[in-house]
């Protein structure tokens, strides 16, 4: 997730949520249902290079017959663009994250440190233990760090690394990685999701985090279960090729633990709560330097110079920072893993970004979040109608408004009062908001947050989708012990 200090500054809890009355739910949902049609028929159309430009326009169309009905409905041009900007100012933070890890993958790549990982994660882990492998480490890294998305720019690339060289489904891996990522995001105190939920339901951090546990602790276990059986059936052909690769990475790098350094110092910066930007951009220095040290054939090959001085060494750093770069091997699976694409790689991701904030602001300024919630409030009568109301109203705002902050904040703030009048403490609000609107926010392709890590791990939403399992169990787990009444706190008046 993005930094508490970001959070700070842009004052999400203060958000105000924009009405109209004049608006119809009809209406409302009508830019929903074109985005919806538009972007089905784009992916037949395009399939996995929908992502590629033309899933960006069809939210800018979809962004426009909102605008359409905001003007139908008397919301002026300014009004809309102003909560356009709000939005966009909302990810700034994001976006400058975004650049800052693919320079962070270019420098640790030039330097040897993925390769490191990779060459030493090999000999670790073998296919059966893999996935079940990753899934623990990758919570125990965010629960640490309190950002699914700093691991994902840290173990998670090298992790997708071991996994090709061993011939394990991408898509499987990313799916272990997020879920492990966002286990930890969710428990973490560090967790900028995990004190905005508490504090728009009206609870504090550590009772919502132990009443989250109960929830959250089993659909981590069952993930890790499913992981497991399919580690025990998984059929893969790495085993034969690890000698092969190991010596071809040898024959690439210089292999050398020293450079484990430079990640584990990054952890310690995010877990001292050093802001995301400062730890990447440190990253990337200290790599930098080393790649000087460990990977000086390397840097000079990038360069095109056939000695190392100051002006080739700032060529090579400077272009595996922002462009693309590809490590010379006759290994093709390494080939693969060998390459980065710096800040330039990152480009097509925050372009994806701010026209889904286009869309969202142009839908919130118009009321059409705040007039959908409404609508699903009002759907539903029952203690379960109210939690599977904010469930469905939370996954709804990740698709719309592309932000799973507004995913929090808008259910958050319309459905306390309703918590409040069944007799139900906050915290059942507070953990029902982080079980649908934390967690899949990375099953959507144009969100901030499945755009970030489809971007960084290079692996497709539609690829992970499926096996991000812990993210789409969390809103059915909830529902469940809401439908069976298993912990689900009163108010102390009742």
């Amino acid at each position: 997730m993005q930094d508490q200090e970001n959070l700070s500054e842009i004052k999400i809890q203060d958000q105000k949520i924009m009405e109209n009355s004049e608006l119809s739910i009809f209406e409302a949902s009508i830019p929903i249902i074109i985005l919806v049609g538009l972007l089905a028929y784009n992916v037949f159309i395009f399939g996995d290079d929908s992502l590629s430009g033309s899933n960006q326009f069809i939210l800018l169309i979809g962004g426009a017959f909102a605008a359409i009905i905001g003007f139908r409905n008397k919301v002026s041009f300014s009004r809309m663009m102003d909560e356009v900007a709000e939005n966009v100012k909302s990810t700034s933070s994001a976006i400058f994250i975004l650049l800052m890890v693919g320079a962070l993958a270019g420098t640790w790549l030039v330097s040897g440190i993925i390769p490191t990982m990779i060459y030493y994660g090999l000999q670790i882990l073998n296919p059966t233990i893999f996935l079940p492998a990753c899934l623990i480490i990758c919570a125990v890294i965010s629960v640490a760090t309190g950002s699914s998305w700093t691991t994902s720019a840290t173990v998670g690339i090298a992790l997708i690394g071991i996994a090709g060289a061993l011939d394990i489904s991408l898509g499987m891996t990313a799916g272990a990685v997020l879920s492990g990522a966002y286990f930890g995001d969710k428990m973490s105190p560090m967790s900028d999701t995990t004190n905005l939920a508490p504090a728009m339901a009206g609870t504090d951090l550590f009772t919502h985090i132990k009443y989250m546990s109960y929830t959250t602790v089993p659909t981590f276990i069952v993930t890790l279960i499913i992981f497991i059986i399919i580690g025990l059936t998984l059929s893969v052909n790495g085993d034969a090729d690890t000698s092969a690769m190991l010596a071809d990475i040898d024959k690439a790098f210089n292999i050398n633990p020293w450079l484990f350094l430079v990640p584990v110092m990054v952890i310690a910066l995010i877990i001292k709560k050093t802001p995301p930007l400062i730890a990447l951009l440190a990253g990337t220095l200290l790599a930098a330097i080393f790649a000087l040290f460990f990977q000086p054939q390397i840097i000079m090959n990038i360069a095109g110079a056939t000695e190392l001085t100051f002006n080739s060494a700032y060529k090579g750093l400077m272009t595996a920072i922002t462009v693309d770069t590809a490590i010379a091997t006759d290994n093709e699976i390494l080939a693969k893993l060998f390459t980065a694409g710096g800040m330039a790689k990152m480009m097509g991701t925050i372009w994806l970004i701010l026209c889904a904030m286009v869309f969202g602001g142009i839908m919130d300024a118009i009321g059409a979040l705040a007039k959908i919630s409404s609508f699903m409030l009002q759907l539903f009568d029952s203690v379960f109608g109210l939690f599977a109301s904010t469930v469905f109203t939370c996954i709804g705002l990740n698709f719309t408004a592309s932000d799973q902050y507004l995913a929090i904040v808008v259910p958050g703030k319309m459905y306390s009062k309703a918590f409040k009048e069944k007799g139900l403490a906050p915290e059942n609000l507070s953990r029902t908001l982080e079980d649908s609107g934390t967690v899949t926010s990375v099953l959507i392709p144009w969100n901030t947050c499945g755009a970030y890590h489809s971007g960084v791990l290079g692996v497709s939403v539609g690829e992970y989708f499926i096996y991000a399992i812990f993210n789409w169990l969390s809103p059915f787990t909830t529902l469940l012990f809401a439908a069976f009444r298993i912990k689900i706190r009163q108010l102390a008046a009742k």
